[in-house]
């Protein structure tokens, strides 16, 4: 027998236009075909991708000396989490002693110019001098100010707080120990010096950041843009972690013709660290469909098939791919779930559905 005889047409008119394949149970059990129910399923990955894991800069801050001084004490390690505004390092600065003699100064020029207005003041209102003494008096006084506003902020910029900066007009006492504290809440991410490190101004101490927040930064084959967009789930390869595409880049690499996107993770990523290179799967938009066993499917002319199980044998029904993994595929087409498919024999299935059948 051959099998060009399970049509309702002959060999010869077989094509891939036909719809049904005509055969008997017996048949079917001949050519060893197994059939199983449909299964609904969802987020299988359109595909897998290269990803790195990383935090918003607007959550990060480099830590730098900003007067040149020695390192004389470091207060935390790498991984410490820290609060703003607490020290992470000593520096001892004679730079640091000049600018608060300036402060000083200039404050003491700045009291003495209030004294010498207030003075002038009253002698205009007795006519003892000019309204022009008064007026250069009152220059001088703005000047001498604004020189005291200029001290104190380079003391501010330095790294003093306002606490110590009171302290230090209300004592009078120099001091060459400057605290280097953080600028947020965070985990120190990396620390650039040693002890004993002398430093320069504005050279690099610490890397913080603040971790509440992370980013998947995914480099995306630009065949396959058309299949992601702004939204679209994306999950980190064996956990449960799920973040959402936030941005997709306008530009290609040229080294390696991808794309880059910016997934944002939903709520904290454990066991996820920063700069950590990750493969992550594109779930798509939560896309929805049947799950079939890769063995289901049958491939002509660039299309999908699976063959549906009917009282006349089966039915060949054109599907499309939603996403694969594995030995499992994601397909939607004209089914409803009810149907059960041929899911071991469908190469001899397509063989037939084609006319390229021989003896049994």
């Amino acid at each position: 027998m051959f099998l060009c005889g399970f049509f309702i047409v002959s060999c010869g008119q077989a094509s891939a236009e036909l719809s049904q394949i005509r055969m008997s149970q017996q048949q079917i059990d001949n050519l060893d075909v197994r059939v199983a129910p449909l299964a609904a399923g969802s987020n299988i990955p359109l595909f897998y991708a290269p990803a790195r894991v990383t935090v918003p800069a607007d959550r990060e801050a480099l830590v730098a000396s900003s007067v040149a001084g020695l390192v004389t004490k470091i207060h935390v390690n790498i991984g410490d989490r820290v609060v703003k505004g607490q020290v992470l390092a000593t520096l001892n600065s004679p730079e640091l002693v000049g600018l608060q003699q300036a402060y000083l100064t200039a404050g003491s020029e700045h009291n003495l110019a209030d004294i010498e207005q207030g003075r002038d003041q009253k002698l205009l209102q007795e006519g003892v001098i000019a309204e022009r003494r008064l007026q250069e008096t009152e220059v001088l006084h703005g000047s001498k100010s604004a020189k005291a506003d200029e001290t104190r902020q380079l003391l501010e910029l330095a790294g003093m707080s306002v606490g110590e900066i009171k302290q230090l007009a209300k004592t009078k006492r120099l001091n060459n120990q400057l605290a280097i504290r953080s600028p947020l809440d965070g985990v120190v991410l990396e620390r650039l010096v040693v002890l004993g490190s002398r430093l320069d101004m504005q050279t690099p101490l610490f890397r913080v950041a603040d971790l509440s927040q992370l980013w998947l930064e995914i480099n995306i084959p630009q065949e396959r843009m058309g299949q992601v967009k702004i939204g679209d789930s994306v999950g980190v390869e064996d956990s449960g972690i799920v973040a959402r595409v936030a941005l997709l880049g306008q530009s290609v690499n040229r080294d390696n013709q991808t794309v880059a996107a910016r997934a944002v993770l939903d709520g904290k990523a454990e066991g996820l660290r920063v700069g950590q290179s990750v493969n992550v799967k594109l779930l798509g938009g939560g896309q929805t469909g049947f799950r079939v066993p890769n063995t289901a499917l049958a491939q002509n002319e660039g299309h999908s098939y699976v063959f549906v199980r009917n009282a006349e044998g089966f039915a060949v029904t054109e599907v499309s791919v939603a996403g694969k993994q594995a030995d499992v595929t994601l397909v939607n087409g004209p089914l409803t779930g009810n149907e059960q498919i041929a899911v071991k024999g469908a190469v001899a299935l397509k063989a037939n559905w084609l006319g390229l059948g021989g003896d049994e």
